[in-house]
């Protein structure tokens, strides 16, 4: 038996790096709100572990429309083979000691901190270096490791972008704009003195945002799972996935970079992700990036590692929530929103239930709103699939003059 536990603040966790960790109150509030989340990519011999008083009954519902198998338990019984949460961290180790977990079914202490070089955005300089060779690719990633390393490499570009090497979706970025102000200073020598270095690139003109998702199976080898096109704020927040079959995403992809060079991108990623196969097990999903060519018109470029994650991610739930439940030519949109004030997102979430009925037809979803967990009054986070509202996120198309600048 598997024990699956959503808990989204573990990039955080790993930045802390110790045992001891308490997570911040908005990662608390959506560990608690979207905490059925895993009984939709869950095996069938999957048990996900829910809070006390938790809707379990809305829980039952959404199994029996969709044909859900995985068990659910506000209390687990520890005797579990494995344990499959969002992401590792030694902070969830020791609290799963302490809720009388068999050591035998977590990590050791060693093999978390091997993770937690492995998961550092670090790494991304040396497969760029390795990897994104030829005149079709673009990206490149820095570390730096003093503050006038940061200060030189901020004041030499018009835009970039600091990343801390562990943080949550769009909590460890900065953007410079060729002045190193006492605020952006301030921020590198908190991150240089809690993580030990800043990673840095430019910002590219950026067409659009994509992942290639795999499984990687410790053994050297890695299985593609699918690909993963979404969206992100003006500050790099992650927002939502378009639910697309494969053929559409390359019919799509084609259009900018041909189905020769996305050939190539596969052997590209495949490398990469074998870079990490021997080592972890798990998913692992690359993040790329579409983007335009500034010395040549009309021309793009394949950015093609801005960062991989080695976790459960929702590019890769989007994948899993397009082959389970999508009926054959519907087209949805995935979202993740917060809702600052209580009440707001109940209000909102009767609203959708009204103005976009809900549509399910043996298994598959037709058209509506699906609220991927339950929605109360005190909820401020939610999970959702809006299908049937047409082809989102829209790419630009060529004419489209949008270009990623700072925010």
């Amino acid at each position: 038996m598997k024990l699956y536990i959503f808990n989204p603040d573990t990039d955080l966790a790993l930045a802390h790096g110790g045992e001891v960790y308490i997570a911040p109150a908005s990662a608390r509030l959506m560990a608690r709100d979207l905490a059925a989340l895993p009984m939709w990519y869950a095996s069938e011999d999957g048990v996900v572990w829910l809070p006390p008083y938790y809707d379990t009954d809305y829980v039952e519902k959404m199994a029996k429309m969709f044909g859900l198998k995985a068990r659910w338990t506000t209390q687990p019984d520890m005797q579990v083979d494995a344990v499959v949460p969002w992401g590792w961290n030694l902070a969830l180790r020791r609290h799963l000691l302490k809720s009388g977990m068999q050591e035998s079914c977590l990590p050791s202490v060693d093999e978390l901190a091997g993770y937690r070089r492995m998961a550092s955005r670090e790494e991304v300089s040396a497969l760029l270096r390795d990897y994104a060779c030829g005149t079709d690719y673009c990206g490149e990633s820095h570390n730096l490791y003093s503050l006038q390393a940061c200060r030189d490499y901020v004041e030499g570009h018009k835009c970039t972008l600091l990343k801390a090497p562990w943080s949550g979706s769009g909590k460890g970025l900065r953007w410079g704009r060729g002045v190193f102000g006492p605020a952006l200073a301030g921020w590198c020598v908190k991150v240089l003195k809690g993580q030990g270095c800043v990673a840095a690139s430019p910002v590219y003109d950026k067409v659009a945002d994509f992942a290639m998702e795999y499984v990687s199976h410790g053994d050297g080898t890695a299985t593609f799972v699918g690909y993963s096109s979404f969206t992100t704020s003006g500050t790099g927040v992650y927002a939502g996935n378009c639910l697309m079959p494969a053929e559409l995403f390359e019919e799509r992809m084609a259009a900018y970079v041909g189905r020769e060079r996305l050939r190539r991108l596969h052997v590209t990623a495949q490398g990469i992700a074998r870079h990490y196969a021997s080592a972890y097990t798990g998913p692992l999903g690359i993040d790329m990036m579409v983007c335009r060519d500034e010395a040549r018109v009309g021309h793009y470029l394949i950015h093609p590692c801005v960062e991989v994650n080695l976790r459960m991610n929702m590019g890769l739930l989007a994948c899993k929530l397009q082959r389970r439940i999508m009926a054959p030519g519907v087209i949805g949109q995935f979202a993740i929103e917060c809702f600052p004030v209580e009440g707001d997102l109940l209000h909102r979430h009767e609203a959708d239930m009204v103005e976009h009925p809900l549509r399910v037809s043996h298994g598959r979803l037709l058209s509506g709103y699906l609220p991927l967990v339950p929605v109360c009054r005190e909820s401020r986070y939610r999970a959702y699939v809006m299908a049937g509202r047409g082809d989102w996120p829209t790419w630009p198309g060529r004419e489209d003059s949008h270009c990623r600048t700072c925010p």
